[in-house]
């Protein structure tokens, strides 16, 4: 398996942090020979952007833990949180898309750092990203405060 980055975010976050990420403004350079395929990008309000959590690291020890750490979390599998920690540690996040200038892209709720390489950009299509009447477990809104 071969990935290549398509772009870098810039952002004025160099630190991960767990609060705070929806009003975060951050800029995705897309390398300069890939920007003809934002064609038509501008159309939509929103993205997924998938990136790599290059400053993640991965312990075994961690495939169960509680989600931040918190006592009142539950120990969960890896694969039952979003924690960056994890074995191939990539990153999906929608965000809302301000604006599109040649290979630049402005965008509001990115939860990556400065420097994060970018995958790949898909736009949000409401059919496909959205699942209506989605269950989660109690201790995810308690989680989530603050977040975004």
């Amino acid at each position: 398996m071969n990935i290549e980055p398509i772009g870098t975010v810039r952002s004025a976050v160099s630190e991960g942090v767990d609060e705070n990420w929806g009003e975060v403004i951050a800029e995705i350079v897309v390398r300069p020979e890939l920007a003809a395929g934002l064609q038509g990008l501008d159309q939509f309000s929103h993205l997924l952007v998938v990136f790599f959590m290059h400053q993640s690291s991965f312990d075994p020890s961690d495939l169960v833990r509680r989600p931040r750490g918190p006592a009142d979390m539950p120990e969960l599998g890896t694969f039952a949180q979003r924690a960056k920690h994890r074995p191939n540690p990539i990153g999906i996040t929608a965000v809302e898309l301000v604006s599109v200038q040649g290979n630049l892209l402005q965008v509001r709720g990115l939860d990556a750092i400065d420097g994060t390489p970018v995958l790949d950009l898909k736009p949000y299509f409401p059919a496909f990203d959205r699942v209506a009447n989605a269950v989660v477990p109690p201790w995810v809104p308690r989680l989530m405060e603050g977040y975004f």
